[in-house]
């Protein structure tokens, strides 16, 4: 009789456990309103049975929300609330439905991008770059013989080479050589001059740049200390930061051309010149340096030039003013320029860092 009790208890316990490892195809699940759209499932589900019942079990108009039974997902419409937990009942497709089929192990396939990196050539980048090969070179060089009753033969040179153009991707280069054996210079009759014997090299980017040779040292942006020299030596020009904040570092030393003098005189009634000029011990005979002079009268800073103010030969010392500019007695004239003595060499060293902010 005992072993007849264990036997129907023993069926009992594996008659349940087996009633516990089959699956139902209808599922249940608690959800929480936090948003429009809510995943049900990860698997498209059967829209023969759907159902959405609150707290207390009642079931929610469809009218309230849609479902994508293809994805798996629930759109609530009409901004619904709920603060309660709500509970989906639907029907879920079997699993052989469901279930995603592969002729292969997908952890055993290698994708067409890893086959490509394994077999792939890396062809280092190539630089086309030639140095110097963006340089532009044009000019001239012309020979000649000068013979005469009175003279010597002589045989005159001249030399006009302009460089320009790039050495690197971010430098550039510009040179000037003129070489004339010409002792005058180019008249004072135009505003801009373009001088014989200028020599320059320049080495520049979009934060630096460095010229040597012939320079034009200027302080205009100062009330204090304002001047202009024709000079021969080194200058720098550094920029740092951006746009909300600059910094220009400059520096340059020379040797100077020309000696610094003033020469100050009124006006005659009706004379337009032209007007000597002299130098700080009454010399006659002076050679300005050309582009050297600044003329003021009563004040005012004139323009050279044939259709401006003034023009001026550098070559004789004489200023001659226009018919545009009408001179008279009561006027003042000041007139700043330099002017080569030849006794002694002058250095000059010149500096400044200045600071923009927006």
């Amino acid at each position: 009789m005992l072993k007849k009790w264990i036997l129907i208890l023993v069926l009992f316990c594996i008659s349940g456990l087996y009633a516990q490892e089959i699956e139902t195809p209808y599922k249940s699940k608690k959800i929480r309103v936090t948003q429009d759209t809510l995943t049900i499932d990860n698997v498209s589900i059967n829209k023969a049975f759907f159902k959405i019942l609150d707290k207390a079990g009642n079931e929610i108009d469809s009218t309230y929300y849609t479902v994508d039974y293809q994805k798996g997902k629930l759109h609530f419409r009409n901004n619904f609330q709920s603060n309660d937990t709500l509970t989906v009942r639907y029907l879920k497709f079997p699993e052989y439905l469901t279930k995603k089929y592969t002729i292969y192990d997908p952890s055993r396939v290698v994708s067409n991008g890893n086959g490509q990196q394994l077999y792939t050539i890396k062809r280092e980048p190539v630089n086309n770059f030639k140095p110097f090969d963006g340089l532009n070179t044009s000019g001239s060089i012309t020979r000649g013989i000068t013979i005469g009753n009175n003279q010597n033969t002589v045989l005159n040179s001249n030399l006009d080479l302009q460089i320009t153009g790039k050495i690197s991707d971010k430098v550039s280069l510009r040179a000037s050589i003129q070489d004339s054996n010409i002792p005058l210079q180019e008249g004072g009759y135009s505003q801009k001059l373009d001088e014989f014997d200028q020599i320059f090299i320049e080495l520049f980017s979009d934060k630096w740049n460095v010229r040597a040779g012939d320079l034009f040292l200027e302080n205009r942006q100062s009330r204090f200390l304002n001047f202009n020299k024709k000079v021969q030596g080194l200058s720098t020009h550094f920029t740092f930061g951006d746009t909300g904040g600059k910094t220009d570092v400059f520096a340059a030393g020379a040797l100077v051309r020309g000696q610094y003098t003033r020469s100050t005189f009124v006006g005659q009634e009706g004379n337009q010149g032209p007007y000597k000029l002299k130098g700080p011990n009454g010399e006659l005979y002076v050679l300005v340096i050309s582009g050297s002079e600044r003329v003021y009268v009563n004040g005012i800073l004139l323009k050279r030039g044939e259709s401006n103010d003034y023009i001026i030969d550098y070559n004789a010392g004489e200023i001659r003013f226009t018919s545009l500019f009408p001179i008279t007695s009561e006027m003042r004239i000041n007139i700043e320029y330099q002017y080569t003595d030849r006794n002694y060499t002058r250095y000059v060293a010149y500096g400044g860092v200045t600071h923009e902010r927006d």
